[in-house]
């Protein structure tokens, strides 16, 4: 890290030779002049490794462990349906969060389009698999995370990316970056705002719509057989899952800059056996269309390029360091403009299915 005579902190990335990146606020995210890097290294690899094609497709099984995780929980919400409300959030956090963290990581393979040839056929699955969590997102997580993949660290379009009043809010203290986590549901849906305001990335659609009728109905069914104790614990889990909890450091390790020359980490820890390898996260960055079960064999391929990058092997560290370290909050995320990220280069026809990664595909800028 250097110091500029104007007192604007610089450092360069590894990512490519010697680009600017500057800090252009007091405290604000870290604004760069270059686009986002998995394209360039997915270039590279496919270069130099081009059996890295052999990886990309489909796993079906995927399906078989969404309707094992599905009814895992829901069976859990039964046997709890009549216990003690502590009872039920200690499950929650100890086991819950745990299955509910996975079905969101199998229903991001859906929204990858990854399990069946169809399109539709991942949709329903993913709707499915939704069931037990509550929140109906499957839907709106897939517009929104395919603007991700293509325009990553672009704030008018990339939704993973907190908004600035947001961050603002939550500031740089324990107490705050926890609440953060507790309510993190609640600020990832204020976040849609920010683009269907501006008309850039529209909420509604067939998909969205019949993801919410579905989970209304599926809730109402659960609470008028089940009690209101079984939805507590399935909304307790979701919660859990995706804040305050060791799996929620997951999106603190995917894109938050804790080394100062790069965007992207991934995590090698153990809970990616049960987390269906959601932790290579620069590997699925580069190469979206390999399904969870061959993202191992990426970094294998090209120890030369992964092993280079930083790394995590424990989320409980991960999450202790985002509480406790002063200098780490909602800002502390690479910002570029659309302008950036258009001058990469274009994929080869044929690298990714369209819906995938493609700028005409459903969740892309038009």
């Amino acid at each position: 890290m250097s110091d500029d005579p104007s007192g604007s902190r610089t450092f360069l990335s590894r990512e490519m030779p010697a680009p600017e990146l500057i800090l252009r606020e007091t405290d604000g995210f870290i604004e760069v002049n270059f686009p986002e890097p998995h394209r360039s290294r997915c270039l590279d690899i496919l270069r130099r490794h081009p059996e890295v094609r052999k990886l990309f497709g489909r796993n079906p099984a995927t399906a078989l462990y969404i309707a094992a995780a599905v009814a895992l929980q829901l069976g859990i919400a039964y046997a709890l349906r009549g216990a003690p409300w502590w009872w039920i959030v200690a499950a929650g956090w100890a086991v819950g969060a745990v299955l509910s963290h996975t079905l969101f990581c199998l229903y991001h393979e859906c929204a990858h389009h990854l399990v069946f040839p169809r399109k539709s056929h991942n949709h329903l699955l993913g709707v499915f698999a939704n069931l037990p969590l509550v929140i109906p997102s499957y839907a709106s997580f897939c517009v929104y995370h395919l603007k991700h993949h293509q325009y990553q660290g672009d704030y008018e379009l990339d939704a993973d990316m907190a908004t600035r009043w947001e961050a603002r809010l939550i500031g740089h203290s324990i107490l705050g970056k926890a609440l953060w986590q507790l309510l993190f549901p609640f600020f990832q849906c204020l976040r849609s705002l920010r683009f269907s305001r501006a008309r850039r990335i529209p909420f509604l659609n067939r998909w969205v719509i019949l993801n919410m009728g579905l989970q209304l109905l599926f809730l109402a069914v659960l609470i008028w057989l089940w009690g209101p104790r079984a939805f507590l614990y399935l909304l307790v889990s979701f919660f859990f899952s995706v804040g305050f909890h060791p799996l929620g450091a997951r999106w603190i390790q995917e894109h938050f800059v804790l080394r100062e020359d790069q965007e992207t980490y991934s995590y090698y820890g153990p809970m990616n056996r049960i987390a269906v390898n959601i932790g290579y996260h620069n590997e699925h960055h580069d190469f979206p269309f390999v399904p969870w079960n061959r993202l191992p064999a990426i970094k294998a391929l090209a120890p030369e390029v992964y092993d280079a990058l930083h790394s995590h092997r424990s989320w409980l560290r991960v999450w202790k360091e985002f509480l406790t370290n002063d200098n780490l909050s909602l800002f502390s995320r690479v910002a570029r403009d659309a302008i950036s990220n258009r001058t990469r280069q274009a994929m080869p026809k044929g690298t990714y299915a369209a819906s995938t990664f493609d700028e005409t595909a459903e969740g892309a800028a038009g």
